[in-house]
Order: C-alpha cells, then structure tokens, then sequence
C-alpha cells in the first residue's frame, strides 16, 4: 500500500488484526469519558472513513467517538480475496467488540452510511449485545423495486461480470479509467444532486484509489458481490432504537422501499433537502435530528 496515503479523520489510529476480517483500521478522537460511537463508511470506487468525517469531527466534542476502514478500503487490508457481506459484517463485529473492550463492556452507539448501513443492520440482527442503538445515514435496500427477502445470504453477485472486469491483464488498467478525477467529480456530483460537492472529499477520493490494491474491493462491489438481496428481512427485524436520515436529490436517493418501515415504533425516518451525505451539506439540520436521538 502506498505509504503517502494520509488518515482520512483526525486522532489517533490503531489497527486491529481480525482472524475473520484480516487487518482492519480504527480511528479514535474525542474525550475518554461518555458513551463510545463507532462509524462505518460507505462502500464505491473510492470509499474511506472521509465520507463519515463531519459526524465524526462533530461527535468528537461531545464523547468517544471511532470510525474504521472496512476492509478493501482506506488504510486497512486491501489484498485480493472475496469481499463479501459477511466480510464486512465480521469486520463491523471486531471493531465493535474492541470498542467496548477499551470502555469497559459498555453499549456502545453504531451508525452506518449507504452500503455499510446493510453491514451494521446484520451485526445487530446476528448479534445485538452491546449495540443500544442504530443509525443509518442514506441505506441501501429501500428502492422501489420491491421487497428483499431472498434465502439468507443471497446477494447480487454476478460472477461472469466480476471474471471480466478482474482479468489479470487489465483489471488494475480498468479500474484506473473509472477513477480518473473527472469520474470522481462526477459520480460525486451525481451523489450530491449538483455541482457544489465537498472538495475535501473530492481530494482525499483521487488520493486512496491510487493506493496499491484500491481496485481489489471496488471490482467485486461493481460487480454486485456487496449487496444483499435479504435485507429487507434484516431491516425488519430490528429491534433497538434505529433513526434513518436520507436525502431527497441527485442519483442515489430512491426510497419508496421505507414506506414498509413507517409502521415500525422503534424506527425514525427524516428527509433533508440534499443528496445522499447530508452531514455535509446541511450539518446544522442534520445535528439536529441525530443529536437528539443519540442522547436520548
């Protein structure tokens, strides 16, 4: 991996070696005292801990705070293996048992965003000792093309595709075509609904996928092997507080899907008027929902 890569959020940082998940990157700032939040970035081209940085900046201020890399991503492992939602979910599971080891067994608050919120949703579907409650910042799963409640473990996965765009020969070459900087700028632009995009993330965007083994992780995400197709299921079965915050503009915002979770008393679902990462373009709005629901 190339060394020149900096820590996409401030603080310390610590890498935790999982037998289920291999060598993961934690990222820990705010006070020692108070109840400890772990934050889970999105899963694309470029993904990192970035995408979670405003929360995790504002957060900071008021109690331990904690964000990783998932797997394939940032400055945690990026080898070539199979990425895979039970990858991920193990990975969630390891950094969460860390985290309340280092707060003496406490409950600890966990919030995913887009892809990742499928991740963390499973881990407290599969296991929700220690998790008090869940936020999901922009999930996946809540498009209008139906329920998804296919047998356990199903996903997406379209192994011709992935036998393609992973040749050998090329897929290194394919992968640095679709993270040229206009591309990036411009599926950015699509998640934002608009041109006014966060060039911090921009930036830090360009710089981790040219990292070694960037294109290991994305390839299979393209590819369809990280999305679940029995995630309505899990969503359902949630039983802790759980607050949903998502946008209403650009490419990624189809949320017909979260009328089946309106009926639900444990779930708060709130609209802002951005695209799919309100945390940066409206933080004042979007504190103020999350906030409350965290120190309720």
């Amino acid at each position: 991996m190339s060394t020149s890569l900096p820590p996409p959020v401030p603080g310390q940082s610590f890498d935790l070696n999982l037998e289920a998940a291999g060598r993961v990157r934690v990222y820990r700032d705010g006070p020692d005292e108070g109840r400890p939040v772990l934050l889970v970035h999105s899963v694309n081209a470029a993904g990192s801990a970035y995408e979670i940085r405003p929360i995790y900046e504002h957060l900071a201020t008021r109690r331990p705070t904690y964000a990783m890399d998932l797997p394939g991503f940032g400055l945690s492992d990026r080898s070539d293996r199979e990425y895979t939602p039970r990858l991920m979910t193990d990975a969630v599971s390891g950094v969460v048992a860390e985290v309340r080891r280092r707060h003496g067994d406490v409950d600890i608050d966990l919030l995913g965003l887009s892809l990742s919120c499928e991740f963390v949703a499973r881990k407290v579907h599969e296991d929700p000792e220690g998790i008090r409650v869940l936020a999901l910042v922009s999930p996946t799963g809540f498009d209008g093309k139906g329920r998804k409640a296919a047998p356990e473990g199903t996903t997406r996965a379209m192994p011709g595709f992935y036998r393609f765009v992973s040749w050998d020969r090329w897929d290194a070459k394919l992968f640095g075509l679709l993270v040229k900087p206009r591309i990036i700028r411009y599926f950015l632009e699509k998640t934002w609904g608009g041109k006014n995009i966060d060039e911090g993330l921009f930036e830090y965007d360009v710089l981790t996928t040219r990292a070694e083994g960037a294109h290991h992780a994305p390839l299979r995400f393209v590819s369809g092997y990280l999305f679940s197709l029995d995630i309505s299921r899990i969503y359902e079965s949630l039983k802790l507080p759980v607050w949903m915050g998502h946008g209403v503009r650009g490419d990624f915002v189809d949320y017909r899907g979260a009328k089946m979770m309106e009926h639900l008393s444990n779930w708060d679902i709130v609209a802002f008027e951005t695209g799919a990462l309100p945390h940066f373009e409206v933080p004042h709005n979007f504190f103020a929902s999350l906030d409350p629901f965290l120190d309720a």
